[in-house]
């Protein structure tokens, strides 16, 4: 399918590494004109700026350089996002103390993008939105409960965008991933590893290989290639009736009556 991104720009906040990474990626090979704004900045096939997204100065600084650079941002996709470090079971296992960090990444950074997007979205008449939450922001999740609000917060924020922004034209969905193999999901079992008995450790590949059959239907791995081939069609016009939305790409773990 052609997905008519050729000339489209993209800009990826958190894109250095992981799945957004692979969504940077992407839209490259789609013919994208794509940037990635990042604390960390790495060798990448299109710009790469360093960019705080918890600080909103630093975020429409980032977003004009893009511009200036690129043209206006027609698709911007926000994967920021960060752990406690902790591990739940039950939830006062994790310090209220770490919660402020992890909501101000995952969340407080999300708005910081939204409302830096404004002014382009809305004077084009046309753009699109994509918030890369998780599978945890929809169930509840005890294993990282900061981690889990924050997503699910970043859900209901998602449906806030979508509403505002569709009267310009403008779509905003949110892609829910399951388990994939990211330095946070590897940040899952290392907080679990280290709250276990020495006896009772197991490796990352036994513990996170056992806990994906158990909890996916699929009973395999979702990937980052997985995530990115569902962002670049939210992007396209294939995907122009689509808004509002939370796509899981999680095989089958969570399922909606």
């Amino acid at each position: 399918m052609d997905l008519q991104l050729v000339g489209r720009v993209a800009a990826v906040f958190g894109g250095a590494s992981g799945i957004g990474r692979g969504i940077a990626e992407a839209f490259v090979r789609e013919g994208a004109k794509v940037a990635i704004a990042d604390l960390a900045v790495s060798d990448f096939a299109g710009l790469a700026i360093r960019c705080d997204a918890t600080d909103s100065t630093d975020v429409v600084d980032a977003i004009r350089r893009i511009q200036e650079s690129l043209g206006p941002i027609e698709h911007a996709i926000f994967a920021v996002g960060c752990g406690s470090g902790h591990y739940g079971f039950p939830f006062w296992n994790v310090p209220v103390a770490s919660w402020e960090r992890v909501l101000r990444v995952n969340l407080i950074a999300a708005a910081n993008v939204a409302h830096a997007l404004v002014p382009t979205f809305t004077e084009r008449k046309s753009g699109t939105l994509l918030f890369l939450s998780s599978v945890a922001g929809q169930i509840g999740s005890p294993t990282d409960p900061p981690y889990s609000a924050a997503k699910a917060g970043l859900l209901n924020f998602m449906e806030v965008c979508a509403k505002d922004f569709a009267p310009f034209g403008v779509r905003a969905n949110a892609i829910c991933p399951g388990m994939v193999a990211t330095a946070i999901n590897r940040s899952v079992w290392q907080a679990w590893h280290d709250a276990q008995p020495i006896g009772e450790r197991r490796s990352y590949e036994d513990w996170a290989t056992e806990k994906v059959k158990k909890i996916a239907p699929l009973g395999r791995w979702q990937t980052i290639e997985d995530i990115a081939n569902a962002a670049v069609f939210l992007a396209s016009d294939a995907a122009k009736n689509i808004t509002g939305q939370t796509i899981n790409v999680d095989g089958g773990q969570v399922m909606h009556w």
